[in-house]
């Protein structure tokens, strides 16, 4: 059985030349074993010397290059697996019901959605080093999204010195070169992730294996931020553990209280702080959060995590959820598109909304959208006529109403879409200074 073993959990050159010599030399998928290497000093892979060339489709390997970054140990096999499948000629892609594909398809939106909140909940500390300001950030990834981020970060942010410290591993971009080397554990605050990175910034950078150039990689890189996005730093908030779910999401997994739990794929929960002062509440999950489990991680969720920063609003300090917990969609073809929750569906859910109200107790409920504030206020709810005015409720809550973030999405005009965008984030800076 040949044995491959990968330079790293991110090898993805590795695993695609290995990928490309078995499936030409007709190694079938079961009589391959892989690994990562734990010795730097490991011999190389005695590869089979494979004749002639195969195709596999663009979108395979761009899924492949994403979820080869999650933190699974059988992720590798599954990748062959595909790879291996469709150089026999099986049109996998098209497959609706196939559990290989399905598990591809999780893997990279789990990536994607960790790659993306790992940019949203990463705060940089300003550090002097030799004149000059490095800004250096912690944070524990849920899947191997370091590498990749820090490409990106060093491609959009070229005169921003900075370095990333995870347990997986740091990163350290000099204007020049980008460098991995070791990581750390959790810090319980600035002053700490302070008082390591004095007494390790110059063992690290000296000992750090060379990056060499970024590289051009289609691969292992999310797409750019659009032009317009600020930068990420410099941001000084303290470092904190990740935001936690609260008790009852382990009974809200199990609901059955209207049909939706029949063709979603998992109850998705809010998420926050269990401090939070402020609730933010949208309509339901949308495709990519049913599959992940995470509120707000979709293109919706981007655009809420964009305006948020421009706002000055850290997300990590805000509770986020659905006024509906499961993702209610209609089938076109391959694709489940959302559908709108009814009256009974979201007053089925009013009852885990009401948990999280009773359990929390925000000072401020963000209601964004009609179905939100309906679900809250129990009444119908014009928009364009509630907008932006904050009131007080009869249990004392303050509530503040605003559009959902999908509706940006939405807008078909480009200068308009700019008006309703920058509308958005006016309303998010009055949320900021209501939280104040």
């Amino acid at each position: 059985m040949p044995q491959i073993t990968l330079d790293g959990q991110t090898d993805w050159h590795g695993w695609r030349t290995a990928t490309r010599a078995l499936v030409l030399s007709k190694v079938p998928p079961e009589d391959v074993h892989w690994a990562v290497r734990s010795d730097a000093h490991d011999g190389g892979n005695e590869l089979p010397a494979g004749a002639n060339g195969f195709h596999v489709p663009r979108t395979l390997v761009t899924l492949a290059s994403l979820a080869l970054q999650a933190r699974d140990p059988q992720r590798f096999a599954l990748l062959y697996r595909l790879v291996w499948r469709a150089n026999e000629g099986e049109k996998v892609l098209q497959l609706t019901d196939d559990t290989d594909l399905h598990r591809l398809h999780r893997l990279a939106y789990a990536v994607r959605a960790e790659a993306h909140r790992m940019r949203t909940m990463l705060r940089f500390l300003d550090v002097e080093e030799n004149s000059n300001h490095r800004f250096v950030g912690w944070y524990a990834p849920a899947h191997y999204v370091l590498e990749a981020n820090a490409q990106l970060i060093a491609r959009r942010f070229p005169n921003l010195l900075f370095s990333i410290v995870t347990p997986d591993g740091g990163a350290h971009w000099n204007g020049a070169e980008l460098r991995f080397g070791e990581g750390a554990d959790a810090f319980v605050d600035d002053a700490a992730l302070a008082r390591w990175w004095q007494a390790h910034h110059a063992r690290l950078w000296r000992e750090a294996r060379a990056g060499a150039s970024i590289p051009e990689a289609e691969s292992l890189d999310e797409a750019p931020r659009p032009p317009d996005r600020p930068a990420l730093g410099p941001v000084v908030l303290p470092v904190h553990a990740d935001p936690q779910t609260l008790e009852a999401t382990d009974s809200a997994a199990a609901c059955r209280r209207c049909p939706l739990h029949q063709t979603a794929t998992q109850t998705v929960f809010g998420e926050g702080p269990e401090g939070a002062s402020v609730m933010f509440v949208g309509e339901q999950p949308g495709d990519q959060e049913d599959v992940i489990g995470r509120p707000f991680v979709g293109p919706a969720g981007q655009m809420l995590d964009r305006a948020m920063e421009e706002a000055g609003i850290d997300r990590r300090t805000v509770y986020v959820t659905n006024a509906v917990k499961h993702f209610k969609f209609t089938m076109r073809g391959k694709r489940r598109l959302h559908q709108s929750p009814e009256a009974p569906e979201i007053q089925a859910c009013r009852f885990w909304l009401d948990v999280e109200r009773v359990q929390l107790r925000p000072k401020l409920l963000v209601l964004m959208g009609g179905t939100a504030a309906r679900a809250v206020l129990a009444r119908p709810v014009t928009i364009g006529r509630e907008r932006g005015r904050p009131f007080h409720m009869a249990d004392g809550q303050l509530a503040f109403v605003t559009v959902h973030p999908s509706f940006l999405l939405r807008v078909p005009d480009e200068d308009a879409k700019a008006r309703e965008y920058r509308a958005f984030v006016r309303d998010l800076q009055q949320v900021r200074m209501l939280m104040a």
